[in-house]
């Protein structure tokens, strides 16, 4: 009988050892087949103006009214297929109620994809004042990015050359009767 014991102990340490060599397989595989276990994320997003030729240009961080369109570049931490959601936000802007989303639009990447670039244009020029991106990765929250949109220089001097004079002071006068 001592004999069977020591059978039922060599069969159930194997089986342990065997046991674990899988569980280490299965929490290593992703790592050896190159496979990201961390969710995606980004790594950098930045705004930028047109480059002259229909694309995202460098990094720029102040716009002014005719910058259209504003690009958002987002470069994702690795190559991954997820889906990148941007709403572009008026947070205050005259006219314009805050926190409306201007421009909403979402990108599907491919496996190999870590780079997606958004595109804003309003009709016309923008209407100056502050602004958010907010990105979102398969539907949770990523990253904000706010900045300003500034009345072009061509506006602000054609404004204070158009503005009108003050109207001149008038004082009246006493009159004394005769």
């Amino acid at each position: 009988m001592a004999h069977c014991a020591v059978q039922i102990g060599v069969r159930y340490g194997a089986m342990m050892r065997l046991g674990a060599v899988v569980l280490m397989c299965l929490f290593l595989a992703p790592v050896l087949l190159g496979q990201a276990t961390s969710p995606p994320s980004i790594e950098e997003v930045y705004l930028a103006k047109d480059n002259g030729s229909g694309k995202a240009g460098e990094q720029a961080e102040e716009f002014r009214t005719t910058d259209v369109p504003i690009y958002c570049v987002v470069l994702l931490g690795t190559p991954a297929k997820v889906t990148v959601k941007m709403n572009f936000v008026a947070v205050n802007v005259a006219g314009v109620k805050p926190e409306t989303k201007v421009v909403t639009t979402s990108y599907t990447t491919s496996e190999k994809q870590n780079r997606v670039n958004f595109m804003g244009t309003p009709e016309g020029t923008w209407v100056p004042g502050r602004y958010r991106v907010d990105l979102f990765i398969d539907g949770k929250a990523a990253k904000s990015v706010e900045f300003w949109i500034k009345d072009s220089a061509a506006n602000v001097a054609a404004a204070s050359y158009l503005k009108p004079p003050d109207p001149p002071r008038i004082k009246p006068k006493k009159i004394r009767p005769h």
